[in-house]
Order: C-alpha cells, then sequence, then structure tokens
C-alpha cells in the first residue's frame, strides 16, 4: 500500500478515469484471487512467491485509491474536512471487513465466495463512480461498460464459485472429494481413493486410513498399556475418535474426556456414515463426553484429575497452534495427571523436524515432567514422535496390551524408545508464548521437506 501510494503522484490525466480503472482491476484480481490460489496451489514451484506477488499487486493497487480520491474530491470538499472524511471512513471500512471476514465471511461463504464478495463491492464502487460523475462517464463509455461486464463476471464466479471450488480441490487433492466445509477454525477436507480416506486440515494430511493405526496405536497404547489400573481419560485433540477408539479397547476404563475445539469436525465424526466405522462410533459411546472448546483456556478452569492423557492437537505449524506446545500450556496440564498417571503428546516427525521434535521434549521437561520420547514409522508420513510423559523418571513396565492390536506388541515397544543418530536430540529453545520458536522451527524444517 506504501508503494501504491508513493506511484500515486505520478498519476497523471483524467483522475476519475484512473480510479474507476483501478477499482475494476482490484475487483477482477482480488475477486479471483482465492480461486487462483486454489487452482495452481500444487502446480507452481513456489507457491509463496505467487501467493505475495498477489498480495503486493493488490495492495499496491489499495494504495493508489486514498491519494487518488483525495485529489479528486480536494476541489469540491474543505482540505480539514476531507481528510477527516476519508480517513474515517477507511478506518471504519477497514474494521469491519477485519471483523467481517473471520467471524462472518469466511465461516458462512468459504474463501472463494468471500473473494468474489470484495471483488463485487470494489467493481460496484468503480460503476457508482462512473454514476456520480455522469459527464465523465460521456467521455469514457467504454469504462461503463468494462464496470458492468466486470460486476457481470464476478457475480458469474460468485453463482458458480461452489464448482469452481469443487474442480479446484479436486486438483489439488488428487483423489475424490467427498466432504469439504471451512469452520470458524480450519478447513475440513475428506477424500477418498478406492478403500482409502484421508482427512486434510488446512491442506495438512491428518490420517490416512490405510495406515492410521500406525499412528494410533503408539500415541495411546504404549502408555496406557502401563495403567492397569487407570479409570478416566482426556483427549485434547482427536476430534476424529480415533484416539478414542484405541483408548475404548480397555474395558477399565470408565470415563473419557474429548476436548476439540470445532464441534463441526466432531460432528461429522459422529454422524458420517463413511467415517464412524473407521473410529468404531467412538464419539457416541457412553463412556465418553465431547467438548467443544479451546483447550488451552479449558484446562486452566478445571479440576478433575485423570489418569492417562493424550495430547493430539495438529503440527504446530501457525501461532494459535504453537500456543498449545508451550511450556505455560503443559504446566496447566501438569495439574490434571494423576500422581502416577502417563501422558502421550504427539510431536511431529523426528527425522523431517528433527529440532521442531526435540523443541516440544525439552519444553514439556521443562513443565517439570520426565519425559521418554519415542518415534513409529508410519508411511503415509515416515518416521513420527511422541513423548511419554510422567511425574515420576522411572516406569513400571506392564505391557499389558489389549487383543486386536495391528502394530504395537511387548516385542516391537523397545525400538520405539531407540533414536539413531540422524534423529538423535539436539539444542533448541524452550517453546514458550512469547518466544513461539516451535514454530519458526517447524516452519523452517517442513518448508526444505518434498515428499
Amino acid at each position: 500500500m506504501g508503494v501504491g501510494s508513493f506511484l500515486s503522484k505520478y498519476i497523471k490525466g483524467n483522475l476519475i478515469h484512473t480510479f474507476v480503472k483501478i477499482e475494476i482491476l482490484i475487483g477482477l484480481i482480488g475477486g479471483f484471487s482465492a480461486t487462483i490460489l486454489f487452482v495452481l496451489f500444487d502446480h507452481v514451484a513456489s507457491f509463496r512467491i505467487l501467493l505475495y506477488s498477489i498480495i503486493f499487486i493488490i495492495g499496491m493497487l489499495v494504495g493508489i485509491e486514498i491519494p487518488l480520491v483525495m485529489r479528486i474530491l480536494k476541489g469540491h470538499v474543505e482540505f480539514n474536512k476531507l481528510v477527516s472524511h476519508v480517513f474515517s471512513f477507511d478506518y471504519i471500512g477497514a474494521l469491519l471487513a477485519s471483523v467481517a471476514f473471520p467471524l462472518l465471511l469466511v465461516p458462512y461463504l468459504g474463501l472463494v465466495k468471500t473473494s468474489f464478495v470484495f471483488g463485487l463491492l470494489n467493481a460496484g464502487v468503480a460503476l457508482m463512480t462512473l454514476i456520480l460523475f455522469k459527464e465523465e462517464s460521456q467521455k469514457a463509455k467504454h469504462l461503463t461498460q468494462f464496470s458492468v461486464l466486470s460486476i457481470a463476471i464476478l457475480f458469474g464466479g460468485l453463482l458458480f464459485s461452489n464448482k469452481i471450488t469443487e474442480a479446484s480441490e479436486q486438483i489439488a487433492y488428487h483423489d475424490q472429494v467427498i466432504y469439504t466445509h471451512s469452520t470458524n477454525y480450519q478447513k475440513i477436507v475428506i477424500t477418498k481413493n478406492q478403500d482409502e480416506l484421508k482427512l486434510y486440515l488446512n491442506g495438512n494430511l491428518q490420517f490416512n486410513s490405510k495406515d492410521e493405526y500406525r499412528y494410533h496405536e503408539p500415541l495411546v497404547h504404549v502408555g496406557l498399556a502401563q495403567l492397569p489400573w487407570a479409570k478416566k481419560v482426556l483427549i485434547l485433540g482427536g476430534g476424529d475418535g480415533l484416539a478414542a477408539r484405541e483408548v475404548l479397547k480397555y474395558p477399565h476404563i470408565e470415563k473419557i474426556t474429548l476436548v476439540d475445539l470445532d464441534q463441526k469436525m466432531t460432528d461429522v465424526f459422529k454422524t458420517n456414515d463413511l467415517l464412524t466405522p473407521l473410529n468404531h462410533n467412538s464419539l457416541t459411546d457412553p463412556k465418553l463426553t465431547v467438548i467443544n472448546a479451546d483447550a488451552f483456556q479449558w484446562i486452566k478452569s478445571q479440576t478433575e484429575v485423570y489418569d492417562f492423557i493424550v495430547v493430539d492437537f495438529p503440527d504446530p505449524s501457525n501461532f494459535s497452534l504453537g500456543k498449545l506446545y508451550t511450556q505455560r500450556f503443559y504446566s496447566s496440564v501438569k495439574n490434571r495427571l494423576s500422581l502416577n498417571g502417563l501422558m502421550a503428546v504427539q510431536s511431529t516427525s523426528p527425522f523431517v523436524a528433527r529440532k521442531s521434535f526435540w523443541c516440544i521434549e525439552k519444553t514439556i521437561s521443562s513443565a517439570g515432567f520426565y519425559t521418554k520420547p519415542y518415534h513409529a514409522y508410519v508411511p503415509s508420513f515416515g518416521e513420527w514422535g511422541f513423548v511419554l510423559v510422567g511425574h515420576h523418571s522411572e516406569i513400571e513396565w506392564k505391557n499389558q496390551f489389549p487383543e486386536g492390536l495391528k502394530f504395537v506388541n511387548a516385542e516391537s515397544l523397545p525400538a520405539f524408545f531407540e533414536f539413531p543418530m540422524d534423529m538423535a536430540q539436539v539444542e533448541v529453545d524452550i517453546n514458550k508464548l512469547n518466544n513461539q520458536a516451535l514454530v519458526k522451527y517447524f516452519e523452517d524444517e517442513w518448508s526444505h521437506y518434498v515428499q
């Protein structure tokens, strides 16, 4: 925007005509921006270059708007009122848009429709400007035609946005998309390929039904098999119900509390006929209570103590998720774990994201826990890491695994705790709310990984 404001001083000639052209360009480029990004996501060498280029172009064009408006109106309004009115409407408009975008438009319309709506607003401004300045519109009738045409194109995009989204998602995800929904918190996409179901959150693969047991069995059974006396289990995250499915294999468990932020996530895995066989209807089991809340806030208000805790959050790819891996969060969780209980934390890949993995382990340890890191091979993800956590340094290994497991058993367990040199511990910072060191490690390490 600063670049646009600077360049505006070089604009000569008919300012009204230039302003109309700018609005049409913003409408068309902004309106189709989400569609372009969706379609090209998997087809460009550097997606960030494309993303930042579109942002720069739109920002530059927006930066030209205000100086042009002030120059157009300077002969019609007193300067002090001009500045006051222009900036007041600009700031108020920006505030309303910034609030409506994440809270109303994206959750209910989705990114593609929202882009077209904003594009229509800019194209509408272009047409209204020509209506207000009739003399100028008579001088350039082609601009009126272009304004109407751009509105028609954008309105057509809005009408067919669902088909555009479906087509772009089909291209991006390769397999058949059987479910997609944008919630207040994330984009949920489920795909199907023959007998395989895959869950994606914000474009990141969360599980493949073909091998998800290789993730969920180590996550749950390595710890819970050591606690034949356990009665109460807390699952943080895990809205797909797959971790809960594994916990329910222990008949001595009497109560399971599952806390997941996104109600849409838990609802679809409660009711979808393709998904409920996968989690064995765990989310509707009478032993289980689903609470849709922010785990970071929820855990601080609790007084109940649990014998086993499963922390199954998505990877720390942004600051909102990164807070769930901080020293402060683990300190809050510590008060909810019984004296002889255990906790298992999913901790990303110790091979691809070595610093991230050991940052999680070190952060948990800094909260006053004893930690025992381990890993398992999941074909869809490669080597995946976990941390077993307790109040005591020694664990009394009982290995009382339930029948029917496909991956974890007493013989395979020792290998989980052995780390070869390329996954061995490295020196890292503790992840705190005021540094979010983990998110920086994670972004850097995974950005260099090509699957």
